[in-house]
């Protein structure tokens, strides 16, 4: 029978002292660009929301519930949650 070659502890501490440990992201550069995306849409959205207000507490001002403050900023903002969702969930690879 052949003799079987055993490597000492030592060399074995001394590959594993050579070896770096490489740092990874949990995500690919794909899924950060449509997280940056997703919350660019809901930057938009409360960004939009914002405003309409009145100067004078007395006096109202109907701009509050116009269609771009109630309708369009929020679905805005979950689109973007939506898109922040499938970021997520994107396989980078495809």
């Amino acid at each position: 029978m052949g003799k079987k070659k055993h490597s000492s502890n030592a060399t074995v501490k001394q590959q594993e002292q050579n070896v770096e440990p490489r740092f990874e992201f949990i995500f690919k550069r794909k899924n950060y660009i449509w997280m940056l995306i997703g919350l660019g849409v809901i930057a938009l959205g409360f960004g939009l929301m914002a405003g309409g207000g009145s100067d004078d507490p007395n006096v109202f001002n109907p701009e509050i519930f116009s269609w771009r403050r109630i309708r369009l900023a929020p679905a805005l903002v979950l689109i973007g949650f939506g898109i922040q969702v499938y970021a997520i969930l994107l396989d980078p690879e495809k």
